[in-house]
Order: C-alpha cells, then structure tokens, then sequence
C-alpha cells in the first residue's frame, strides 16, 4: 500500500493525473488502478475525474495485493434472465450482495456467477467481481448484469459510465411528490450514506434521475426512476431529498412497512446496446412476491 498526502501545489489537479505524476506510472497503469477498485481518497473509492485538494489522503493499493476472485459456489441460488455468449442478465434477490468485499468470502451473486460461468472471472479488472459491470445495493432486488469476455465487459463499463445503459427502478414512496420530474442534484459520500451537496465540492458527484408516478393512494405512491448517472445510493438518496423517502429505508428516513425486511427498491428493467451486434436489448425482473404483497395491502 502507498499513502500520498496531497500538496498545495497540486491543489484542484484531476486524481488521474496526480497519481501519474507522483508515482511516475503511465495513463494505462493509474486506469487500471482505478477500475479496480485499488485507490482510496480520503477513504472512499476514487474515480479518475475526482479532483484533489490540499492535506487528502491518497491511499493506492498495488494490483497484485488486490483480494483473489470470488470462490465459485455451485449451491449459492442463481437466477438467468438471458444469457448469450457475451452477457448473463442475472435477476438478483434482495439480501446477497453483489461480490465479495474479503478474500473468501461467499454467499454472493459473483460466487454463483463463477461457479457456473468461470469465464466470467476473467472478464472484467477484477476478479472478485466475477465479471459484474455494476452493482446493486445488498437490499435491492432486480436486473444484475455481468460479461462473459473482456471485450464485453469494456463496452459495458463504457455504456453505463456514459448514457448507454437505460436503468429502470420500482420504489414504493411516502411523502409529497409531482407526477413526473427530474431531480439533478450532487451527491456526496457521508459514512455510511449519501447526502446532497448542491454546493459542490472535491468529493461531490453529478447525479441525475428522473421519476414517473405510476399509482397513488393516499400518501403512498408507486414510483418508476430512471438514473442517467450511477452514484451510490442514487435513488434513495435523490428521493429523500425532495421528501419522498423509500418505504422501509431507515437510513434515508423511510417509513416502516410491518412485515418487510427490506426497502422498496426493485430494479425493474436494464436496456443496452449488445457489444456484439449492437442491437437494442432489453431484460426485465418481475416484482418479487415480497413487494407485489405490499402494493396489494396498500391498493396499489
């Protein structure tokens, strides 16, 4: 592990950058660092378009320290919305997490992913991922993607980096809310959570969402959101801020749902473009019986 303190005279220089100068590695070698997951700002995970001030921390874990691939687990559940010879859409239950965070560790999508598809492994930067190009909070249900070859995965990474990937969520929501909007609002990492920073500031992140109601009844509403951008926590933290938190999400103030252990969060939909024939390809997740009980006990 490396620990770089942030001089004054690097004072607003983009992260890539910094970390080429200061240790002497080329474009190529700070973006593989990055994609992998293998450097720290101030103790959260970086991007190459952050910008650093004076007195961060720097943290840059070297590659080959990084955590081994995910342990195959033939018994871990696994259910395949599509598969081809490029992608697995995977339709991902609420409470098992995308990948692995420690070495051995199982009960995760990549764990099963790997087991049966070993390929997957190979795919993306890091192997732990077992070929994920994104991932979905541990208590967030819905449409999970992951590449079966290296190339896959590079136009994945890039489609959902950009604007090329349609993502598509159902939340269940209590407050006040329009019948359709936007909210653009920057969002920043505050322990365990996001919270807005419309001001801005060095570790804020543009994100973007749009919302539809799909039904009301009384202060109840079944919202569909689509995220331009892919900031974590995006959709819970966008709604609780124009105060219409996700039921059942306690750590953005939603309002508890008896019998629900989870928040309403699904991801109903992700349309791309296939890295191999460049056509349109949409993959849905139906409503786990879960959430379907609670839009029936509130008449939705």
């Amino acid at each position: 592990m490396t620990d770089l303190l942030v001089p004054p005279t690097s004072e607003g220089q983009r992260l890539d950058l910094f970390l080429g100068e200061q240790l002497k590695l080329s474009r190529a070698k700070v973006k593989s660092l990055l994609e992998a997951d293998a450097v720290r700002l101030d103790g959260r995970r970086a991007k190459k378009g952050d910008k650093v001030a004076a007195g961060q921390k720097v943290a840059v874990r070297e590659l080959e320290e990084a955590p081994r691939a995910a342990t195959a687990e033939p018994s871990a559940p696994l259910v395949v919305l599509h598969v081809d010879e490029a992608l697995v859409f995977i339709d991902k239950p609420a409470g098992m997490p995308s990948h692995p965070l420690l070495p051995g560790e199982t009960g995760t999508v990549a764990n099963a992913l790997v087991a049966r598809y070993p390929e997957c492994v190979a795919a993306g930067l890091d192997e732990r991922e077992g070929g994920l190009c994104h991932r979905l909070d541990t208590e967030t249900s819905g449409v999970l993607l992951a590449a079966r070859t290296r190339p896959a995965w590079e136009k994945m990474r890039e489609a959902f980096s950009g604007s090329g990937a349609d993502k598509r969520y159902l939340a269940l929501v209590t407050g006040p809310l329009a019948d359709e909007g936007e909210i653009e609002l920057p969002l920043a990492h505050h322990g365990e959570r996001v919270r807005p920073a419309a001001g801005g500031g060095s570790d804020a992140r543009e994100a973007h969402s749009r919302f539809t109601v799909l039904r009301r009844n009384g202060e109840y509403a079944l919202v569909e959101v689509q995220i331009l951008t892919g900031v974590m926590h995006q959709v819970r933290a966008h709604l609780a801020a124009v105060g219409a938190s996700i039921v059942g999400d306690g750590l953005y103030g939603g309002r508890p749902e008896p019998g629900l252990n989870r928040f309403f969060l699904h991801a109903q939909s992700l349309q791309i473009s296939h890295p191999d024939t460049g056509e349109k390809l949409k993959v849905d997740s139906p409503l786990p019986p879960e959430l379907a009980a609670v839009l029936h006990a509130h008449g939705l």
